[in-house]
């Protein structure tokens, strides 16, 4: 499925604390990546394994373990706070950054920095916690595919039909996985109900 709500009760849990207003950023980074780690366990679902054996301190049994390598690419600076998350549960996980700020008045994103891993033959995992125009995500999207992103993951907190929309249709390939899908934007761009801007919350520069 080319979008996934994740429905499941934690997901919901987290979300609510993040959308409260009154949730201090100490703990808004704490739920922030604990959301993350549900979304990730969703999006891995589907990843290749490979059977193998090992030996437990009994007897040799066998086991799995995941044939493909992952790279996680964060959106500064909100992205950030989905990042440990992913590199706890991937420990060989390769990480990449993009920088991107939204135009105020066009709503469309500048980018000001790029540092990405070779994402050839990978599973590579957009961290942006607000999917909202789409703006942002096409830019980073298309900037990962030219760089050698072959199946390419997104992970937010909080998407928008239209920006869901827009990414589908400019990317059909791109898995989504989300743990809302909200009413959809305002006059100003903004996500409703949304959670608030995800950035200024994580680091407390409201």
């Amino acid at each position: 499925m080319p979008l996934t709500v994740v429905d499941h009760p934690v997901a919901r849990h987290l979300l609510t604390r993040l959308r409260n207003q009154e949730t201090e950023p100490y703990d808004f980074r704490a739920l922030a990546e604990q959301l993350a780690g549900v979304l990730a366990l969703e999006a891995s679902r589907s990843l290749p394994t490979q059977d193998i054996t090992v030996r437990t301190p009994l007897e040799e049994t066998s086991g799995e373990r995941i044939a493909v390598g992952i790279s996680a690419v964060a959106v500064l600076r909100a992205g950030l706070g989905m990042l440990d998350a992913i590199a706890r549960m991937f420990p060989d996980v390769t990480v990449g950054t993009i920088g991107l700020e939204r135009d105020e008045q066009t709503a469309e994103p500048r980018g000001y920095y790029s540092k990405l891993p070779d994402l050839h033959s990978r599973v590579t995992m957009l961290l942006d916690p607000m999917l909202a125009t789409g703006g942002t995500a096409c830019y980073a999207l298309r900037l990962l595919r030219d760089s050698g992103a072959e199946r390419m993951q997104m992970l937010c907190a909080v998407a928008a039909p239209e920006g869901v929309e827009r990414v589908l249709r400019d990317f059909p390939e791109v898995e989504i996985f989300t743990a809302a899908l909200d009413r959809g934007l305002d006059e100003k761009r903004f996500i409703r109900p949304g959670l608030g801007d995800f950035g200024d919350r994580l680091f407390g520069t409201t």
